[in-house]
């Protein structure tokens, strides 16, 4: 089986159980290369507010909206139309949104995300991690690490599958980063952009939000 994104496992656990054996059967076939945010139909969005976390420029936001605006006005395709509103709502949407949910109140340094290291390999499967940003800082005399996802979908997300995407991001920190830092489950967030929530990996702790993702990939190779 190729790499499977997060995507991959939440439209799993949507589906009937009928259905199940045959995305299963589709996902052994075929490679999986999407991108778990969607590829780049939220791109626009999704890589603005990237910037915004790390640059911590709201205006940002603004000037994406005004050149996504200038894109549909130009445009006489009703679907690049669509998504390109789409995007602006996003942007728009997250206006209102308080980074300090996610974003330690100190200077932090962003590390590199070397796409050799994306698969993280859970009961046999390949599983790709792929946050916006890992990001190293100090509290006290110790160096501590975290990192954000954020993640697009048209129906949005339940707290339980963004609990997978955080899952996630949490082994990529323990495997790659813990020997140099200590990994803060606080700051370890996936991000929804549609709707502006957000699961840490805290809530994962607490029992707040359940823990689907050892036990989805358990299910797939049951199949």
């Amino acid at each position: 089986m190729e790499n499977i994104s997060i995507n991959n496992l939440i439209e799993f656990t949507r589906k009937s159980e009928v259905s199940k054996q045959t995305f299963v059967n589709n996902l052994k076939k075929d490679k999986q290369s999407e991108n778990v945010s969607g590829g780049d139909y939220w791109i626009s969005s999704l890589s603005t507010i990237s910037n915004v976390f790390k640059t911590g420029e709201s205006n940002l936001l603004d000037q994406k909206k005004e050149i996504l605006q200038d894109e549909i006005n130009a445009s006489h395709v009703k679907t690049t139309k669509t998504m390109f509103q789409r995007n602006i709502d996003i942007l728009h949407n997250f206006e209102d949104y308080d980074l300090v949910n996610i974003k330690p109140d100190v200077d932090f340094e962003l590390h590199k995300k070397p796409d050799d290291k994306s698969l993280i390999i859970i009961n046999g499967l390949p599983v790709q991690a792929i946050p916006h940003h890992v990001f190293s800082f100090p509290n006290g005399e110790i160096e501590e690490i975290g990192a954000v996802w954020f993640i697009a979908e048209l129906e949005g997300f339940s707290q339980s599958e963004l609990g997978m995407f955080t899952d996630i991001m949490w082994r990529y920190l323990n495997k790659h980063f813990s020997k140099d830092f200590v990994v803060n489950p606080y700051y370890c967030n996936a991000v929804d952009v549609m709707n502006g929530t957000e699961v840490s990996y805290t809530q994962l702790i607490k029992g707040e939000v359940p823990v689907l993702l050892e036990k989805t990939i358990n299910e797939i190779n049951a199949i």
